[in-house]
């Protein structure tokens, strides 16, 4: 199925760059460099200005070549709109159940923020496979092996908080993927492109040390 393809896709390649920025050909430029350093996996937020036409641009560039998202949609209509514009799963800060019924009858699947036992069972209940903890840098590591006691059968992804440091601890302790935000574009001051597909490498080199 087409949802599961997506899932395993995400988990495979295990890093999701959250990606923002301050226009949309930055933003554009940004991916570039991401996907230069090894990343596969791209949540395009919708705090960029037109983000679903970077959207639109990044799928038909690299189309079959990564696994687009869209990130921080905070509505139905939004995800409608990403879902359209070739986001292959819909990622919010928080669970709506409107978007889940879009995601679910277009196979799509979403990822609800949620930082409790309450809000991850009611994501399980509409539909959720994966549930994106957050913020992950508050809730911590080990958050994720005391909620498998009691749902073990729950997926999460932390994002907020992952960096270089840390990763390996979110790894050993049963994440699913991890979303790495701010940290891809640390040092990052406009112009020096260079240092985001570097930071990329450095998160795809750690992640492969870590797996062997």
């Amino acid at each position: 199925m087409k949802k599961y393809k997506i899932l395993n896709q995400l988990h495979e390649h295990y890093l999701v760059a959250v990606v923002r920025g301050s226009n949309e050909d930055e933003t554009k430029k940004i991916i570039d460099e991401i996907i230069r350093g090894g990343f596969k996996n791209i949540e395009i937020t919708f705090t960029v200005p037109n983000a679903e036409s970077v959207i639109e641009r990044v799928n038909k560039e690299y189309g079959s070549d990564i696994v687009l998202g869209a990130g921080t949609v905070l509505d139905a209509t939004t995800a409608r709109i990403a879902i359209s514009k070739g986001a292959q799963y819909i990622v919010s800060p928080h669970l709506d159940t409107e978007i889940s019924k879009v995601c679910n009858i277009y196979s799509i699947p979403y990822l609800p923020g949620c930082s409790s036992a309450s809000e991850i069972i009611e994501a399980l209940r509409y539909g959720s496979d994966l549930i994106k903890l957050f913020p992950g840098g508050h809730l911590g590591a080990s958050f994720i092996k005391d909620i498998k006691g009691p749902i073990p059968n729950v997926e999460l992804m932390p994002s907020g908080g992952v960096n270089l440091e840390n990763i390996s601890e979110w790894i050993e302790k049963g994440s699913f993927a991890v979303g790495i935000g701010s940290d891809l574009t640390k040092g990052f001051n406009g112009n020096n492109y260079e240092v985001i597909s570097e930071k990329a490498k450095a998160y795809v080199d750690a992640y492969r040390n870590r797996r062997k």
